[in-house]
């Protein structure tokens, strides 16, 4: 079961990959299927229900573009 939530504002999102370089449980990856209005390949979350709520990803971010709320 997930610890927390985990949402991106994918319009804001540049898809540089820290984010998914910094999650441990390795579940945040580009999503290929979309390109934001900057052109871009958003971040999103593969599988929330691996999620441990760690907030690395919100962190590393240099857009905030990354909310993590805690369950």
């Amino acid at each position: 079961m997930a610890k927390g939530m985990v949402t991106f504002n994918e319009d804001l999102c540049k898809g540089c990959e820290l984010c998914v370089v910094a999650c441990p449980k390795n579940i945040v990856e580009l999503d290929k299927s979309k390109i934001n209005a900057k052109g871009f390949n958003p971040a999103h979350v593969v599988d929330m229900d691996e999620c441990i709520a760690c907030g690395n990803c919100a962190i590393m971010c240099p857009d905030s573009v990354i909310s993590i709320e805690k369950l």
